[in-house]
């Protein structure tokens, strides 16, 4: 790992360690307009952002109001088909919003686990989980692109939203979520997450950017090429939207896109 690489780390911690504390004021992937939570009461603005980009309003009102908190760019448990009785695993958890949306279809027979590198998230979620009595639920720090905290072979679904973009080695990411999945088809994933028109040149990389979801997306071509680099097959986009548009001081504008990705192990 470079010294770029662990000061964007650490950048990540503690941008998200803020918000987790303060609420999501003024740092997440959407724009900042639409940042505007506080811890424990989001805002209706971020409510909006993410109903218009795929939650549904009456499965958030079933979950721990202080687990959104508006840091996604995409609903992947609306496209993983995800059953009762399966263990799901959720990366980069956060507040845990899609852990709690999960553990509401899994029911009291299945498991949801979500990771997270921050604890100050991890304490937040936990929170949530113990006060509204999710008993299937459990939180595990682990640093997704070193090892994931979980079992090989031992997960249905994993998703994740918009977080995979904040990983510096996305192939080693993909290949430890290749790891845990049940083998022989039963494995998938439903990711979300932003790429982009043009990647950055790694000279030209911003931290504070690369913690807002922006710096460290990949093309959507070289995004897949990951994700079939890490053993992945049957790879296909489930939806895909423009995001937003960035003038960059380098060399002229970035178009940024949402992705909702599936593959199977």
């Amino acid at each position: 790992m470079t010294n770029n690489d662990k000061n964007i780390k650490e950048k990540i911690k503690e941008r998200y360690g803020n918000i987790a504390v303060f609420g999501n004021s003024d740092s997440c992937c959407t724009p900042s307009s639409e940042c505007c939570s506080s811890e424990e009461n989001p805002a209706e603005s971020t409510i909006q952002s993410i109903e218009a980009i795929g939650y549904n309003p009456t499965e958030l009102a079933s979950i721990p109001k202080s687990s959104i908190l508006g840091v996604g760019c995409g609903n992947p448990t609306k496209f993983a088909h995800i059953k009762e009785d399966d263990v799901v695993v959720d990366l980069g958890s956060g507040a845990g919003i899609d852990v709690f949306l999960a553990a509401n279809i899994v029911k009291d027979s299945g498991k949801v686990i979500g990771v997270d590198m921050t604890e100050k998230m991890l304490e937040k979620a936990r929170d949530n989980a113990e006060k509204d009595n999710y008993k299937n639920v459990e939180f595990r720090h682990g640093d997704i692109e070193k090892r994931i905290p979980v079992e090989d072979n031992s997960a249905d679904v994993v998703i994740s939203n918009c977080v995979i973009n904040l990983t510096s080695n996305k192939v080693k990411t993909f290949k430890e979520i290749y790891r845990i999945l049940k083998p022989n088809g039963i494995g998938k994933i439903v990711i979300s997450d932003l790429v982009t028109s043009k990647e950055m040149d790694e000279h030209s990389v911003n931290a504070d950017d690369w913690c807002s979801c922006i710096d460290g997306s990949l093309t959507k071509e070289n995004y897949l090429n990951c994700i079939r680099e890490a053993g992945f097959t049957n790879i296909g986009v489930l939806d895909e939207k423009p995001y937003m548009e960035i003038e960059d001081n380098y060399d002229g504008s970035r178009k940024i896109s949402s992705l909702v990705v599936k593959a199977i192990k």
